[in-house]
C-alpha cells in the first residue's frame, strides 16, 4: 500500500478509510507508516473532541500502544479487554468506526466506551475500573475449557492496581495459563494523580529495569547443569528472587504467576511491536510493563492531565476551554465550597474521596487542609469502610464524596460497615441524574433504591444550591449515616434565592413550594425546577397545581404528603430516578397502607430499561421528562383539555 504521506491530507484519510475497511491490511505496514498513522490518528482525536468533548489526555497515551496491539493480535478473534474503556477511541478507530468518531458520545453516535452491540471488537460495556483482569480470566478459562487458540489481552490502567477487583483477580491467575498477555498502561496518573503504596512499587520496577534479566538468566544457567540442573534450579529460586526483590519488587508480580516484562516506552512503536511479538505465544502468563504519557502530542494536555482528561469543548489551537456562557454554580462547586466552609469553622470535618478530588470540588479543601482530606484511589468499597471506621468514635464528621455510579461498587461496605453499624457518615453522592454523554455505566438514577432499604439511613435530595449548603449544614447534627445526593447540573437558584438567609432544615420535613386545587405534583430534587414550569403551562390552561418537594426521602413526611393527596384527586410524582425503586415507589406504598383509593397515581421517571448515551436535553426529551413532554403526558392521562376545571 502507499505510505501516508504527510503533505497530502486528502490522500492520507482516503487511505486511512480504506485501512480502516481491511484491518488485517496493518500486519503489513511499516514501522515509519505506522508511526504516521499515530499522528494522524492524535489529530482526529483532538479534533473530535475539541467539538463533543470527551476523555482526551488517556486516549493521546495509548495511541501507539492500540496500534501495536491491533498490529501483533487479530481482534476480534483475539480479545482485547479494556480496563474502564475509557482508552478505547483509538482501538474504535482502528476496527471501522471511523465514519461515526464524529458522533462519539452523542445521541445515536459511538459510546465514550466499549460497547458490544456497537462493534464485534468491543466485548463488554466497561466503565468502572478493575474489571478487566477478571474478565479476562473468565473468558481465557472459557478459552482453554472449549479448546480455543486465541489471544486474552486486558489493557490496564495503573490506577487499575488500586481497585481491590483487579487485586482480587491478580490472585487467581493460573501460572500455566497460555496466550494470556496483560497489558499493564503506566502513565503514573487515574484521572488526579495516582495515590497509595502501587504508585511506589512501580516507581521502584522503573529504576531497575534489568533485575528480570537477572532472574531469569540466572534459572537458565542453574537449570543447564547436567543431572542437578532442576532440583538446583528450584533451590535456587528462591535466591534469585531474593536478590532481584533487593533492587526491584517486580517479583511482586510474579508472585501472582507472571512472568513480567519491562518497563517498555509505549511510544516506540517498533519496540513495541518486537516486544509483543516475542511474548505472544508464551506458555505462562504474562505482565508488559509500558510507559506511556497522558496527553502525548498536545502539550497543554501532557502537561495537565488530570485537567485534561475529561474535556469540554476546547480551542484546538491553543488548547483552551470555549465558554458555555453559564456562570451559575453547579451543586458540586456549591458542595466543595460549603464543606470548605464548614471545615474552617469544625475541625472535626473530613473528606474522603475514591480518586475524584477534583471532579468532587475537593480540590481546595485538600489544598488547605491536607490532613483532614483523604483520597484512597479507585477504591469505592474500601472508601466506604474507611469512612466507616474514621465515624467509629464520633469524633469526627465524615463527608464521603462519591459519584452515583461509583457508590454501586460499595454497596455491601454501606450496608455492613456503615449502616449496620449505624456510624456518622455522610454520603455526598454526586452525579445523581442522567449523566448524558457517558451513558448507561455511569446514570445515576439506581441508588434510592437500594439506599432506602437500609436501616438507619437518612436520604435527601436538594432542589437548589441553596439548600444544599442547608442539608450539609444540618449533617453536622444527624448522629446516623445519611446520604445527600444531587446531579452536576447548574445549582438553580431561581425558586431559593442565594443571597436569601440559610434556614434550619428539619429532619423529614417536606416543603409545600406551591397550592392550587387541580393537580398535585411530587417532584424530587432538581426536578422541581420542571414541576414549576410544567404548573406554569397548566396554568395557561387554566389548571392550578400544588407541588411539594419532599427533601427527604428517608424519613419521609408522610403528613404532608397524605395531607396534600386527601385535598386532590390527581397525582403525579416525578423524578430523574428508575421509577420501579425511587420516590414513585415509596409513594405508592403509603398510598396503598393508607388505603388513599381515591387519587388517581401518575409516576414519571425513568423507565426500567438501561439508558443509552447522548446530550443531556435529546435524552429527557427521550424519555419524555422534560417539561413539554412532562406537560403533553399529564394533560393526556388525565385528560385535562377535555375535563374542564373540577
Amino acid at each position: 500500500m502507499k505510505p501516508l504521506l504527510r503533505k497530502q491530507k486528502n490522500a492520507i484519510i482516503e487511505d486511512f478509510l480504506s485501512y480502516l475497511e481491511k484491518i488485517d491490511e496493518l500486519k503489513t505496514w511499516s514501522v515509519k507508516d505506522l508511526t504516521a498513522l499515530a499522528e494522524e490518528i492524535r489529530e482526529k482525536i483532538i479534533s473530535v473532541l475539541s467539538v463533543n468533548g470527551g476523555h482526551l489526555s488517556s486516549n493521546l497515551g495509548v495511541v501507539e500502544l492500540s496500534i501495536a496491539l491491533h498490529y501483533t493480535f487479530s481482534s476480534p478473534e483475539d480479545l482485547l479487554i479494556f480496563d474502564v474503556s475509557h482508552q478505547a477511541y483509538v482501538h474504535k478507530l482502528l476496527t471501522g468506526r471511523l465514519d461515526r468518531f464524529s458522533q462519539i458520545r452523542k445521541w445515536g453516535g459511538l459510546s465514550g466506551f466499549t460497547d458490544p452491540t456497537e462493534s464485534a471488537h468491543d466485548h463488554f460495556y466497561a466503565g468502572h475500573a478493575g474489571t478487566a483482569l477478571s474478565l479476562a480470566l473468565g473468558a481465557a478459562k472459557t478459552r482453554d475449557i472449549q479448546k480455543n487458540q486465541h489471544h486474552v489481552i486486558p489493557i490496564l490502567g495503573d490506577a487499575s492496581l488500586t481497585c481491590g477487583v483487579t487485586l482480587e483477580a491478580l490472585n487467581n491467575i493460573p501460572k500455566d495459563m497460555k496466550r494470556f498477555i496483560l497489558i499493564l498502561n503506566d502513565n503514573a496518573m487515574s484521572i488526579s494523580e495516582n495515590v497509595g503504596n502501587i504508585k511506589n512499587i512501580l516507581s521502584r520496577i522503573i529504576n531497575s529495569p534489568f533485575c528480570n534479566k537477572i532472574y531469569h538468566e540466572t534459572q537458565s544457567i542453574l537449570g543447564k547443569i547436567p543431572g542437578y540442573g532442576s532440583s538446583l534450579a528450584k533451590q535456587g529460586k528462591k535466591l534469585t528472587e531474593s536478590i532481584k526483590n533487593l533492587v526491584s519488587p517486580a517479583v511482586f508480580f510474579e508472585q501472582f504467576g507472571l512472568n513480567y516484562v519491562g518497563p517498555v516506552d509505549g511510544h516506540d512503536l517498533q519496540k513495541l511491536t518486537q516486544t509483543l511479538a516475542a511474548i505472544k505465544n508464551t506458555d505462562r502468563p504474562i505482565l508488559l510493563h509500558v510507559m506511556t504519557v497522558k496527553g502525548k502530542g498536545m502539550p497543554v494536555a501532557s502537561a495537565n492531565p488530570t485537567s485534561y482528561h475529561g474535556v469540554k469543548p476546547f480551542d484546538t489551537e491553543s488548547g483552551q476551554f470555549l465558554s458555555s456562557g453559564k456562570t451559575t454554580l453547579s451543586f458540586p462547586k456549591v458542595f466543595g465550597q460549603h464543606l470548605l466552609e464548614l471545615a474552617r469553622k469544625d475541625s472535626r470535618v473530613v473528606a474522603i474521596t475514591p480518586a475524584m478530588p477534583a471532579g468532587s470540588c475537593l480540590t481546595a479543601f485538600m489544598q488547605e487542609f491536607p490532613e483532614r482530606c483523604f483520597d484512597v484511589g479507585i477504591a469505592e468499597s474500601h472508601s466506604a469502610t474507611f469512612a466507616g471506621g474514621m465515624a467509629y468514635q464520633r469524633k469526627q464528621k465524615v463527608f464521603l464524596a462519591i459519584y452515583a455510579t461509583f457508590l454501586q461498587r460499595s454497596l455491601d461496605n454501606v450496608f455492613h460497615d456503615v449502616c449496620l453499624q449505624n456510624l456518622p457518615v455522610v454520603f455526598a453522592i454526586d452525579r445523581a441524574f442522567l449523566s448524558g454523554p457517558d451513558g448507561p455505566t455511569h446514570h445515576g438514577i439506581y441508588d434510592i433504591g437500594f439506599l432506602y432499604a437500609m436501616p438507619h439511613m437518612i436520604l435527601a435530595q436538594p432542589r437548589s444550591g441553596k439548600v444544599l449548603k442547608e442539608l450539609l449544614s444540618e449533617s453536622l447534627l444527624w448522629d446516623s449515616p445519611a446520604a445527600i445526593r444531587y446531579p452536576n447540573l447548574p445549582a438553580d437558584f431561581s425558586l431559593d434565592p442565594e443571597d436569601a438567609p440559610l434556614i434550619e432544615r428539619k429532619l423529614g420535613q417536606a416543603e409545600v413550594l406551591q397550592e392550587g386545587e387541580d393537580l398535585l405534583i411530587i417532584a424530587l430534587g432538581h426536578m422541581c425546577k420542571t414541576a414549576v414550569d410544567v404548573a406554569n403551562r397548566l396554568e395557561k390552561k387554566g389548571f392550578s397545581t400544588t407541588i411539594i418537594d419532599p427533601i427527604f426521602i428517608k424519613p419521609f413526611d408522610e403528613k404532608t404528603i397524605l395531607d396534600a393527596v386527601k385535598k386532590h384527586t390527581r397525582l403525579v410524582v416525578l423524578e430523574e430516578h428508575c421509577v420501579l425503586t425511587g420516590l414513585s415507589a415509596i409513594i405508592s406504598r403509603l398510598l396503598m397502607k393508607e388505603k388513599q383509593q381515591h387519587i388517581d397515581m401518575l409516576s414519571i421517571g425513568v423507565p426500567d430499561r438501561f439508558v443509552p448515551h447522548g446530550q443531556r436535553d435529546i435524552l429527557l426529551n427521550v424519555l419524555q421528562l422534560d417539561a413539554p413532554s412532562v406537560e403533553k403526558t399529564i394533560s393526556a392521562h388525565f385528560a385535562l383539555e377535555t375535563a374542564g376545571i373540577k
